[in-house]
């Protein structure tokens, strides 16, 4: 049982180690289409009145969330790497600081992923509300950067599904390996009695 157990507690920890990087990419790419379509459409970026297109100012708009984004998406990387630290994906008996670590790495999964997915849905409201795409469309239509695509925003839910599945698991593991725990001790326990008596 303890095999079983420990296989899936080290595939955890590797998909725990790919999840934090996926979230990274996703991090670094989820501003390209913007860039590509909006950064010219905003000449100063401290003036109103100098954009070009109505609704391109979502591109400095989302500055700040993709700074705190990428910062959070390195943390999740230090807290996946943190379960290595601790040697959760070989130790057969866990430790204070093995339950320490995967309660570390699930909140910051499950904070980042909460946070982000809440961020992501409102400027994905406000870029499909302030935009005017069709003259989004002429004024980029022969440099061939449009695309009316919200990719960037929709392919999170999947990025941070995966994340939250990831948390699943290594909580489902944790509690797999208390019982075997507890039933190892409840044995050695048994045996020396009988071995007393």
């Amino acid at each position: 049982m303890y095999k079983k157990q420990m296989k899936m507690q080290r595939i955890a920890c590797y998909l725990s180690i790919a999840a934090s990087a996926l979230v990274f990419l996703y991090a670094l790419g989820i501003m390209t289409d913007l860039y590509d379509m909006l950064y010219t459409m905003v000449p100063v970026p401290d003036d109103p009145t100098s954009v070009k297109v109505a609704g391109a100012m979502i591109y400095y708009d989302m500055q700040g969330f993709n700074q705190s984004l990428l910062g959070a998406s390195i943390g999740l990387v230090l807290s996946s790497v943190l379960l290595f630290i601790t040697n959760t994906h070989s130790r057969r008996k866990y430790y204070i600081g093995n339950y320490a670590a995967i309660c570390i790495s699930a909140v910051a999964n499950i904070g980042v992923a909460l946070w982000a997915h809440g961020q992501i849905a409102a400027f994905k409201a406000q870029y499909l509300s302030t935009v005017d795409f069709e003259q989004l469309e002429r004024r980029l239509s022969r440099a061939g950067t449009y695309t009316n695509s919200t990719f960037w925003f929709d392919v999170n839910t999947a990025i941070f599904a995966f994340a939250l599945i990831v948390v699943a698991l290594l909580v489902i593991g944790a509690v797999w390996k208390a019982s075997l725990m507890k039933n190892e001790r409840r044995l050695i326990e048994a045996g020396k009695a009988v071995s007393a008596s």
